[in-house]
């Protein structure tokens, strides 16, 4: 691995889990943007939850905040796995608010609207697993210098 360490592959698996995410949020945006019709797969609800007062910031679609939260995450996890501390340290943070963020929309969803879209699921699932691994990061390599 380019680091030289035995935890980038959770730089990896943080990238590609940030691609998924990121696929999502474009996706989202871009049928928010062409005003279209989102059909949800495994749920109802996706257009009321997306159509609703909550999907949007003074007209800019929650989604775009989504998509540039997930570029980061992909970005610094790159960086992460090559080596670059300041990325490490900078991954945690935004992770977390991407988990703040993702607690808001559940409790919206759940107890607001009334109504849960499968692709902010998704996104809440995947967010999930970035805290996981960006906590296993930190535990692995806090291990690895206590070993030294």
């Amino acid at each position: 691995m380019a680091s030289g360490s035995r935890v980038a592959w959770l730089d990896y698996l943080a990238v590609a889990v940030a691609l998924v995410g990121l696929a999502d949020a474009v996706y989202l945006t871009s049928q928010h943007y062409a005003g279209s019709y989102v059909r949800c797969a495994i749920v109802t609800g996706c257009n009321e939850v997306l159509g609703s007062a909550y999907a949007t910031v003074n007209g800019v679609p929650v989604a775009a905040f989504g998509s540039l939260a997930y570029f980061a995450v992909f970005s610094l996890s790159i960086l992460s796995a090559f080596g670059y501390a300041f990325a490490r340290r900078l991954l945690a943070p935004v992770v977390a608010l991407m988990l703040a963020a993702t607690l808001w929309f559940l409790y919206v969803q759940a107890f607001i609207l009334g109504k849960f879209c499968s692709y902010c699921l998704l996104s809440a699932i995947l967010t999930l697993v970035l805290v996981g691994l960006v906590v296993a990061g930190r535990l692995r390599r806090s291990v690895k210098i206590a070993e030294k």
